[in-house]
């Protein structure tokens, strides 16, 4: 019998979310199975339908009861019956803030058998991680609305950095980056035109560098920083960044290395005082929900790097390599990998590399 057992809270959300968590869930469980472990789910139906019904996306008691879990599964939210600001503040942040998950960690690499829409570009050559913050900066949720319907309405977002939360997350990144060969760690700034805010980012990453000697450290403003992702990617590699450059940055990323639906995150509380939540980058995808045509790849993508995080290296490590193997055949692709399979195909072609299980 496994000697190790984990509780994992699944949200499958909103439309494509209960296509690729479903099928990315049998492909976890062959790992854990090959592995000598034990998932355990408990399945949340919080969603925009929820909202529909309640006016609310989950309950009040929802973050009491998400605490008892090891990790939680996130499909994707939204709804085009619903105004998108909904779905995030009534779920995602709240997770994301309530239980300190201020790290975004969002792999950006073009797989082998992938391919990329930059003319030309191997899987050597995009191949970067993005360190975002998750808890405060641009996504602080501070503002509001006067006048609202009139000629002189008025909208106030105000972004709050702290020392502390930017001193976190750049020790995090620089981390990351003293774990990777090319120790090089880019830092996404726009201090020229935000005086106060990205003045202060920019100290800070300057004074926690001189506790990292051998991490070669570069500041780009943000928007040349996009445009090197674009025609430099192989010139970077951990890439840190405030909540909404962190977004951005991570979302060009998934798109260079194939397609958003390879795109995974981790939402990672480093300190393990709660759960941390784990999900793709794409959203609810209301055009194709339905039609088992999603890729399911990020969403298994995203169920690695939970397993990496709850301490199964080995079987993480497994399932990156059978995703690389199934692409790399090539057989077996979604449309938007340029083939003609189901979700539900793609994800049994990965789950078909496991060995039978030992336990």
């Amino acid at each position: 019998m496994p000697d190790r057992r984990y509780e994992i809270a699944v949200i499958p959300g909103d439309g494509i979310g209960r296509e690729v968590v479903p099928a990315a869930m049998t492909v976890l469980q062959a790992a854990a199975a090959t592995g000598g472990f034990e998932l355990a789910w408990s399945e949340f139906s919080w969603s925009c339908e929820t909202w529909a019904q309640t006016g609310q996306m989950m309950p009040d008691d929802a973050l009491d009861q998400l605490k008892a879990f090891d990790s939680i599964f996130l499909g994707a939210v939204g709804s085009p019956e619903i105004p998108d600001h909904i779905p995030v503040w009534g779920l995602i942040l709240p997770i994301r803030q309530s239980f300190e998950q201020y790290v975004n960690l969002r792999p950006m690499r073009l797989l082998p058998g992938a391919t990329s829409p930059l003319a030309g570009r191997g899987p050597s050559e995009v191949d970067m991680i993005c360190v975002r913050e998750n808890s405060e900066g641009e996504y602080g949720g501070i503002g509001g609305r006067l006048h609202v319907g009139t000629p002189h309405e008025v909208a106030e977002q105000t972004a709050v950095f702290t020392r502390r939360g930017i001193n976190r997350i750049v020790r995090y990144a620089f981390d990351v980056a003293s774990s990777r060969p090319r120790r090089e760690l880019a830092s996404a700034t726009k201090s020229n035109a935000l005086q106060h805010s990205m003045v202060l980012w920019d100290e800070v990453v300057a004074e926690v560098a001189n506790d990292y000697p051998d991490v070669r450290c570069v500041p780009y403003h943000v928007d040349a920083l996009v445009a090197r992702m674009v025609s430099h990617p192989q010139t970077l590699d951990v890439v840190v960044g405030s909540n909404l450059f962190g977004d951005i940055v991570s979302d060009l990323g998934a798109a260079i290395s194939g397609s958003l639906g390879m795109g995974a995150s981790g939402n990672i509380n480093p300190d393990r005082q709660f759960p941390s939540m784990f999900e793709p980058i794409h959203g609810s995808a209301p055009d194709i929900a339905g039609r088992g045509i999603a890729n399911p790849i990020g969403a298994i993508w995203a169920g690695a790097m939970m397993l990496e995080h709850l301490g199964e290296a080995e079987a993480a490590a497994r399932v990156m390599a059978a995703i690389e193997e199934v692409l790399e055949e090539g057989a077996v692709a979604t449309p938007d990998l340029g083939g003609t399979s189901t979700t539900a195909e793609l994800a049994a072609a990965v789950e078909g590399c496991f060995d039978p299980p030992m336990y």
